[in-house]
């Protein structure tokens, strides 16, 4: 016949289990970092992905090089059209659009939509476009209140005042300010396919560069657009 447990070992367990949760659950609150670094990383992916599926090339179009997809990221976002208006600091939202536009500014026709639910644009919010009250903006690409991000560098081979990347049609990574011809007859300096990797970092606190408890980093590789997070 099976003894039941003793006092002891049912103690024993208690303890056990109280260690276990006393590392594991700080563990998983500091996983925050971590998930939206995974969840950035998706993004720039998908972001590949329709510009490889969706070739802007246009021989008709002299501009047509400045509608490629991209993924871009703002932290301070200002409504002066949208209620309640103000200015909203600390933010951190990312969208992902093609700027048929040619301003680097996503509106709500460029943007791309969420293909989990087509009823939703990808994108956090953006300058009077999707205001952070909006259904139809992804809560989860506003980094700083889903995830506690407070700083965000562009590092490496991307310049650290243009935060965002955009892709050609082999999925080519290129990090820059779209002057006045296309990167294919672009001189040197002038938006040149990345060279080295991209770095970009998301951070809890004021970004350094380097991978900490605080800091979690994305590389863009150049070429191939491989992402991967160190």
């Amino acid at each position: 016949m099976k003894k039941a447990f003793t006092m002891m070992e049912l103690i024993f367990v208690f303890i056990v289990i109280g260690i276990l949760a006393a590392v594991i659950i700080p563990e998983m609150k500091s996983n925050k970092l971590r998930e939206a670094a995974i969840q950035v990383a998706s993004h720039i992916r998908y972001t590949q992905h329709l510009a490889m599926i969706n070739d802007k090339f246009d021989s008709s179009n002299s501009n047509w090089y400045k509608e490629r997809w991209r993924i871009r990221f703002k932290e301070e976002l200002l409504y002066s059209n949208l209620s309640p208006a103000g200015t909203y600091p600390k933010i951190w939202a990312y969208s992902i659009f093609g700027d048929t536009s040619h301003d680097r500014n996503p509106n709500l026709s460029e943007m791309a939509k969420n293909p989990l639910n087509t009823n939703q644009y990808m994108s956090g919010g953006y300058n009077d476009t999707l205001h952070l009250n909006d259904v139809r903006s992804m809560k989860e690409m506003r980094l700083g209140p889903s995830y506690g991000i407070d700083d965000i560098l562009f590092s490496g081979g991307c310049r650290s005042n243009i935060t965002y990347i955009y892709f050609d049609h082999l999925g080519r990574p290129s990090n820059s300010i779209i002057k006045n011809t296309p990167y294919e007859s672009a001189t040197a300096g002038w938006h040149k396919l990345l060279t080295s990797e991209c770095k970009i970092s998301l951070c809890k606190d004021t970004c350094t560069g380097t991978s900490s408890d605080t800091e979690v980093i994305i590389s863009i590789h150049p070429e191939t657009g491989y992402v991967e997070i160190l």
